[in-house]
């Protein structure tokens, strides 16, 4: 009975000492697994507490260089805003004169086609009093009777005596008009021809003293 009780401690004693061996085991394994994380997470924080710092650097560098790009900016913008001024205030300038320019240019262009007209006005003018003259030279004209003809005109030396106003309508009654001296050599021509008094195209019938022809132009002595 002895010997079985004694054997049955010992068991006894065994399984006891087998639980702490398991639970000591078990402990150790929970230590190293502890262990384990611990230094993973101690790994984790060097890996991580790296990359961060460096970043945060880098971050710093990014910030710096956009503020000085930023500066860069801010002063181009300036820059360019000035120039702009100039340019702006050069390029009125400029304008102004080339409008000044233009204008003077298209008066003068103005004033030359106005002469350029009246100079073909008068070559239209003379062209025609030409044409005229030659048809005048090529024709064998011939005056009515009692008339006289001297430079492609004809006269009539009328020896009816009557007033100055009558006069004139008889000759407007024949299609004629009283003369009018232009040239010498006309006034010659009349000088010679005239064999009595004769009224001619010249009166002071306006203001006495003032002698002016039938068609408004005063009487030149000269």
């Amino acid at each position: 009975m002895h010997m079985l009780t004694t054997t049955s401690l010992s068991t006894q004693h065994l399984q006891q000492i087998r639980q702490v061996r398991m639970l000591t085991h078990t402990h150790g394994l929970c230590i190293l697994m502890l262990c384990i994380i611990r230094g993973y997470d101690h790994d984790m924080s060097s890996l991580c507490s790296g990359p961060r710092s460096s970043e945060r650097r880098l971050h710093g560098a990014v910030v710096l260089c956009l503020g000085l790009l930023s500066v860069v900016l801010l002063v181009g913008l300036i820059i360019l805003g000035v120039t702009y001024q100039d340019l702006a205030a050069e390029y009125s300038t400029i304008k102004a004169n080339l409008t000044e320019r233009l204008q003077a240019s298209n008066d003068k262009l103005s004033f030359v086609s106005e002469e350029r007209d009246l100079l073909k006005a008068n070559l239209t003018s003379v062209s025609k009093e030409l044409d005229r003259l030659q048809s005048l030279s090529k024709q064998k004209r011939t005056c009515p009777a009692e008339w006289k003809m001297f430079s492609c005109t004809c006269y009539l030396f009328s020896t009816k005596t009557d007033y100055w106003e009558n006069g004139r309508q008889d000759c407007r009654d024949r299609g004629a008009e009283l003369v009018t001296i232009d040239t010498v050599e006309e006034q010659e021509f009349i000088s010679k021809t005239i064999k009595a008094d004769n009224w001619i195209g010249l009166n002071d019938r306006e203001e006495e003293g003032t002698w002016k022809w039938i068609d408004g132009t005063p009487l030149t002595v000269g």
